[in-house]
């Protein structure tokens, strides 16, 4: 992200992300998620099922964008205030040198992230990213895992070593500002109702045409679901038999 991009630009990259992702779906997208969970929860309208299953797609990948949406911010931020820059390094998104310390960042939006192998596989980078900087340096470095949101007070990582720093502190960190995690919340929501009044009229449209689709290749003559036809399309791949199977 370049430093001449203000948060007015990030916000309405996220929002135009979000209109991206609606253009590119279609009925293929959406067959492919959990029609056992459908049919146990008797669900037998088209349209119940449609939405059910956008809401749930839209909710994963919404989640991914606005967790990029947060790295780009604190990115933003820190260029302004340290001349920070976004890393090429694995596992750690963001750079900068304060007070002779160079540190190397990894943004996570929430606390709820990730599982222990990834949490691991996290660790594992930020201790090669560091291990790389300092060779051939004398600048001391370390590995900050920094947190958008939450209350969990500072920490250090036992086993890996980074320092974890997450909400009010993380955003001071980078900012230099303990008022920063407060005053970001008037930015993040510019425009938001003309955003989403825009994004919700798409999405409507974008719901008629999957549940108009969806009737003339998953309902029979009377409107009424065909789950055997849904299964099929969503987990028929039958091939045993190329590996020796006869069943």
């Amino acid at each position: 992200m370049k430093c001449a991009n203000t948060p007015t630009n990030i916000v309405v990259d996220f929002h135009q992300k979000r209109l991206n992702r609606l253009a590119e779906l279609d009925l293929d997208d959406l067959i492919k998620k959990n029609p056992y969970l459908f049919r146990a929860k008797n669900i037998n309208r088209a349209d119940e099922l449609i939405e059910s299953t956008l809401s749930a797609f839209l909710s994963s990948s919404e989640e991914k964008m606005f967790g990029d949406f947060l790295e780009d911010l604190a990115i933003f931020v820190a260029q302004r205030t340290f001349g920070g820059h976004k890393s090429v390094a694995t596992g750690v998104d963001l750079e900068f040198t304060l007070d002779g310390c160079h540190y190397l960042v990894s943004i996570k939006s929430g606390p709820n992230w990730g599982n222990s192998s990834q949490h691991d596989k996290l660790g594992q980078d930020l201790q090669k990213a560091l291990n790389t900087y300092r060779q051939g340096r004398r600048t001391q470095a370390e590995a900050i895992l920094g947190i958008c949101y939450g209350k969990v007070r500072t920490t250090h990582h036992s086993k890996y070593g980074y320092l974890k720093l997450v909400g009010q502190n993380f955003w001071t960190f980078i900012s230099g500002n303990r008022e920063l995690y407060r005053e970001i919340i008037e930015p993040v929501g510019f425009r938001a109702r003309e955003h989403n009044e825009r994004y919700r009229l798409e999405a409507d449209a974008l719901t008629n045409r999957l549940v108009k689709r969806f009737v003339e290749l998953f309902c029979d003559e009377r409107g009424v679901i065909d789950w055997h036809r849904l299964i099929e399309a969503n987990s028929g791949n039958y091939d045993l038999d190329r590996h020796g199977f006869n069943f």
